[in-house]
């Protein structure tokens, strides 16, 4: 570089940094007015006698604070590049947006369609652009610049060659040591990435990318967007973001709230119907069969199945008259009931009210016989009457009830049903399903005990534990206004104004009344009825018919980003296409993207799992790296006794360099992790152990095994005690 160069890139850098730290004086400005807001906000008197008040100030807290935390998280790479126009406009793109005092923008939000030719200018397509120029900072400082220049380089430019800037600012992102978490892509997002992100579609989004090649980074981002292009109908929805694993979803949940964004609920499947948390696996037989639609009808069956008539009469003796819930009353009830088309608990009043009616006509009859006519309808009611009482409270008929029509739980249900084949063979369940053991939920029973929410019922014992409540705070509240003020004392002043004109009972015990003041995200996931506005599914190909039916109950706008690869599939009830998973449902309102560039892993990595992934999926193409790092994925054969230490030596060489590694295997291998708990995880280096057994699983193992040969940014080793599978058989041999 010429000393006159040089000079000229100086100064432009002098320059970019005095514009950038004006940039961060007005965000600092604009962080200390809004947390003057947020504290007035805390502060401000709330009107006794107007709840909607209340209501303001705590509108104007949430917003005020959520705010704060989009200026907060501004700090790490606030401004990350420029943009120059042919017709020599400057714009600067970056993670927020910032305004001078006329409200001009000073800084693009990388969201902004302004912004968009940043990401996808190009020397053959330049979006009406001169030159971008990337900035390289640490902290709040800016480092330095590189420039691409489109079309032919002009006497001013001070930066890198023309067309080395983006490549620049990649690579060094992708060669970076990993850290605890996945980082946004904000400042490097390539071309078709960013198509995919600002895709303008009201439905079902999937996108599909073998290992390393962004596509659940691209899915966050697409998430940020959709809240920055509709806030007002996402954000008080929230977003739901479901992952593989717990592992998974700490890996990626950094990433929104560094763009700003918060109201994110992350769950795996086994965490979709609240209260539960559930982590353990069926068998693969197993799996599938609880995965497929076909259960719905063995639910259905189940439900029903409950729902009987006795074998013989049930005795319900009397004060004065006994008589016998028989098979003719309970099927009576049983069509009644069931023609209302109820959940089974809600149903259940109107099995009760028909066995009621019937045995009270009954033994009125037998009461009245020789001198009771049903003419005499008044003395016909009383009877009833004394009966009805008689039998709230009677213990033989409330057993009779529980017997023929139980109140039932979705766990209390399906654990019965596993543990009688009598009953697994009325619902026509596969044998397969019985277990004895007492286990406790898989990931498989979920969606299952989702589906029986719906058929049961509700439980309303909350609901009516609040209404009770409601109702004692308002009789309370009538005694506290007849204590504030002594009618009789006040009988000859008929213009004094009175308490209870003021106020009713039931407006007062508002005023007391605990208010919910969780954020969004906590709300929507305690709450099994919230519907979200966006949900992202990863790992997508993994998930049965059975998790979708819960997934579409969640999101009723049908608004989705899905992200997977079908190559990877390892789940028997998973997905075989994306049509046949979306088709019942959104016919025609879904789209297919695919992302075909590896970022993660290198070229020399990518080679050996193309070749695994050649044996178990031929038809499916490998992603394509984008570097090279001439590191070469090595293969040793080990003993049983010498296997430990080769671990520890391993991890020993691992921990004195930077960045992260991991030892993935078969779950008796001390310190491994199994290949599922990896799953859109990425480290810097990987040792994989007794990749033979891995294997072993069939289809469901190679595709473990592919997935933990991709986990790899840097390092890749494979320790082995039998002979290497064939597709592992080129590995340099240590």
């Amino acid at each position: 570089m010429s000393t006159h160069h040089s000079t000229h890139y100086q100064a432009e850098l002098q320059s970019e940094r005095g514009y950038v730290d004006g940039l961060y004086a007005r965000l600092d400005a604009e962080r200390t007015r809004v947390k003057d807001r947020y504290a007035a906000a805390l502060r401000s008197p709330v009107d006794a006698q107007n709840g909607a008040t209340l209501v303001a100030r705590d509108a104007e807290v949430r917003a005020t604070a959520a705010q704060m935390d989009r200026l907060n998280v501004a700090d790490a790479g606030l401004c990350f590049g420029r943009l120059d126009s042919l017709t020599g406009e400057r714009l600067y793109i970056g993670r927020i947006g910032v305004l001078d005092d006329d409200h001009e923008p000073l800084l693009l939000d990388w969201r902004a369609p302004a912004a968009r030719a940043f990401y996808v200018a190009t020397g053959a397509n330049p979006e009406n652009m001169r030159r971008r120029r990337q900035f390289h900072s640490l902290g709040r400082r800016l480092l330095r610049f590189t420039d691409e220049v489109f079309g032919r380089p002009v006497a001013d430019d001070a930066g890198e060659q023309p067309g080395s800037s983006s490549d620049v600012a990649l690579l060094a992102a992708v060669n970076a040591p990993r850290g605890d978490g996945m980082r946004d892509i904000v400042a490097t997002i390539q071309a078709e990435q960013d198509a995919i992100i600002r895709l303008d579609h009201p439905g079902v989004l999937v996108i599909e990318g073998g290992p390393g090649t962004g596509k659940t980074v691209v899915a966050l981002h697409r998430v940020a967007y959709l809240l920055y292009t509709q806030r007002k109908r996402m954000e008080s929805h929230g977003v739901l973001v479901v992952g593989p694993n717990a592992a998974f979803l700490r890996h990626i949940g950094r990433v929104l709230p560094s763009l700003g964004e918060t109201n994110v609920v992350f769950m795996t499947t086994g965490d979709l119907v609240p209260g539960l948390h559930v982590t353990a696996e069926d068998t693969p037989a197993a799996a599938a069969i609880k995965g497929s639609l076909a259960m719905l009808d063995v639910l259905k069956a189940a439900v029903a199945d409950r729902q009987r008539a006795p074998q013989d009469p049930l005795p319900i003796d009397l004060s004065d008259v006994s008589v016998s819930i028989g098979a003719d009353i309970a099927q009576w009830a049983i069509q009644e009931a069931r023609a209302g088309d109820q959940p089974h608990n809600d149903a259940r009043a109107v099995f009760v009210d028909v066995i009621t009616w019937a045995l009270t006509e009954r033994a009125i009859a037998k009461i009245g016989r020789g001198w009771l006519t049903r003419d005499d309808r008044a003395a016909w009611e009383h009877l009833r009457a004394d009966l009805l009482d008689e039998l709230e409270d009677h213990t033989a008929f409330k057993a009779a009830i529980d017997q023929l029509w139980p109140k039932l739980t979705p766990e209390v249900l399906l654990a019965e049903l596993y543990s009688s084949p009598e009953r697994l063979r009325a619902a026509g369940a596969d044998p397969a399903l019985y277990r004895t053991d007492g286990a406790a939920w898989t990931i498989s029973d979920v969606p299952l005990l989702d589906e029986l929410v719906d058929l049961l019922g509700r439980d309303k014992s909350a609901e009516e534990a609040a209404e009770r409540e409601r109702r004692e705070e308002a009789a309370y509240a009538a005694g506290v206004l007849d204590l504030m003020v002594d009618r009789e004392d006040l009988m000859e002043d008929e213009d004094l104004l009175l308490a209870r004109d003021v106020i009713g009972a039931e407006d007062l015990a508002e005023r007391f009344l605990e208010r919910d003041t969780r954020e969004v995200a906590e709300r929507a996931a305690a709450d099994r009825e919230w519907t979200y506005g966006h949900v992202v599914v990863d790992e997508a190909q993994e998930l049965s018919e059975m998790d979708w039916r819960v997934l579409m109950r969640r999101c009723p706008s049908r608004s989705f980003t899905m992200v997977g690869d079908l190559a990877q599939r390892r789940s028997p009830a998973g997905a075989d296409s994306w049509a046949a998973v979306l088709e019942p449902y959104v016919p025609d309102r879904w789209m297919y993207r695919t992302l075909t560039v590896n970022y993660r892993t290198p070229a020399e990595i990518m080679a050996v799992a193309a070749d695994v992934l050649a044996e178990f999926a031929p038809g499916a193409r490998p992603p394509e790296s984008v570097r090279s790092t001439g590191v070469v994925p090595w293969a040793r054969k080990v003993s049983d006794d010498e296997l430990p230490s080769a671990i520890e030596n391993f991890i020993r060489e691992e921990a004195d360099r930077e960045g992260t590694h991991v030892v993935i295997g078969p779950a008796d291998v001390p310190g491994a992790v199994i290949p599922t708990e990896t799953k859109g995880l990425e480290f810097d280096a990987v040792l994989v152990v007794h990749p033979e057994r891995i294997l072993a699983e069939g289809s469901r193992g190679a595709a473990d095994l592919y997935v933990a040969l991709t986990r790899a940014t840097q390092r890749l080793g494979v320790l082995h005690r039998d002979p290497l599978p064939q597709a592992l058989t080129g590995l340099n041999h240590h």
